[in-house]
């Protein structure tokens, strides 16, 4: 790739950089831009620089915002007494897309991860057991992932909580609608088998 000019070597590079984009990938992304008309490289610029100032984090639920308080915590139909716990705002954004939920959240920004170094203090464990307080709040979801990560944050978060009065829920797990179990993992099939229920 020698044979490109400095500028475009260095958006490649840049490209690169972003999760889930390649070396190829980068390359047919800079030369798109390079042959695009000038203001669509101009908005995207815009806007990325538009995204970095204007994005924050929710000071209630550190989800991302562009207010102090996110529009989900200043909604208010949104029930205040029942707060679903998700590891990024990228599994909130899952969950509101079911249209299933119409409680309030709490982002953690990660999971425990003891081997990572991660650990309770270096995500927002201390500001959810803030928040637990019995007599403004019914119940709190745990939707942190199922992996070994997910499951040891939300036995935590469980075990700080249990004798605070809020009910503690996690939310089920297991095989997909029209899921083939041959495809399954073993994890998700052994929280199946557990969370089995009468029919």
């Amino acid at each position: 790739m020698t044979h490109y000019p400095d500028a475009i070597l260095k958006l490649i590079s840049s490209f690169s950089t972003l999760p889930g984009i390649g070396r190829k990938t980068a390359e047919r992304l800079a030369l798109h831009l390079l042959h695009a008309p000038d203001h669509e490289a101009s908005t995207l610029a815009a806007d990325i620089i538009e995204l970095k100032r204007s994005v924050r984090i929710c000071a209630t639920c550190f989800s991302l915002s562009d207010q102090e308080i996110c529009r989900i915590c200043a909604d208010p139909s949104r029930d205040p007494g029942v707060i679903c716990v998700v590891e990024n705002p990228a599994d909130l954004a899952a969950i509101e897309k079911s249209r299933s939920f119409t409680g309030c959240y709490h982002v953690l920004g990660g999971a425990l991860s003891p081997i990572d170094g991660i650990g309770p203090d270096d995500i927002r464990l201390k500001e959810l057991f803030n928040r637990a307080d019995p007599r403004k709040v019914r119940e709190i979801i745990i939707a942190t992932r199922t992996n070994v990560e997910g499951e040891a944050t939300a036995a935590y978060i469980h075990e700080r909580l249990k004798s605070r009065g809020v009910t503690l829920t996690r939310i089920a797990s297991g095989v997909p609608m029209g899921g083939d179990l041959q495809y399954v993992d073993p994890l998700t099939l052994q929280k199946a088998m557990e969370k089995r229920y009468d029919v």
